[in-house]
């Protein structure tokens, strides 16, 4: 018991660090988050035809939980590119000097985030246009295998955003990075 009581008061305090760097954020970090996750959305919304175009065509109707996943995928991921910049010169930092090399937790955070990307693509979009479910299981086996196992994917797509975003988010506050002058 002791040890679940220590794992969620870590996570605890993983997301207060989280929180604390999001309120510290400068208005660049902001737009480029705003702008990101809009260009993320735009496309694929359109894609898999969550936004109505002449474009692309959608043999199976989106199922209802697809808008939610679409958009919190879209809004995590513009949190995610925005904890790539650098604060603007407003920004407060503990440290004039240059942040160390890391343990390769920017490396982790950004193939976290590019695997939850990809697994939120294939759960929002259609089973039988995804060109590799249909080959590996035919028009059949992406209605009766993966269609059923899309919400896993976004759910397991949604968890690694959040895991990468918050250990981005947390980098910040625990190892700023000093201000651009």
């Amino acid at each position: 018991m002791r040890r679940i009581e220590q794992w969620v008061s870590r996570r605890k305090a993983s997301l207060g660090l989280a929180a604390q760097a999001l309120v510290a954020w400068s208005p660049r970090q902001l737009g480029l988050a705003a702008t990101a996750a809009v260009v993320v959305g735009v496309v694929v919304g359109l894609v898999t035809v969550l936004i109505p175009n002449p474009v692309f065509g959608r043999e199976i109707p989106p199922e209802p939980w697809n808008y939610p996943v679409w958009i919190v995928t879209s809004a995590l991921t513009g949190i995610l590119f925005a904890t790539y910049v650098r604060p603007g010169a407003a920004a407060t930092s503990r440290s004039d000097e240059p942040a160390a090399a890391g343990d390769g937790s920017d490396r982790r955070s950004a193939r976290l985030g590019g695997f939850a990307a990809v697994l939120a693509w294939f759960a929002v979009g259609c089973p039988v246009c995804n060109k590799i479910a249909l080959l590996a299981l035919g028009y059949t086996g992406a209605l009766t295998w993966f269609a059923p196992a899309q919400p896993v994917l976004a759910a397991t797509a949604l968890v690694l955003f959040a895991v990468a975003v918050v250990r981005r988010l947390q980098g910040q506050v625990v190892c700023p990075v000093p201000a651009v002058r």
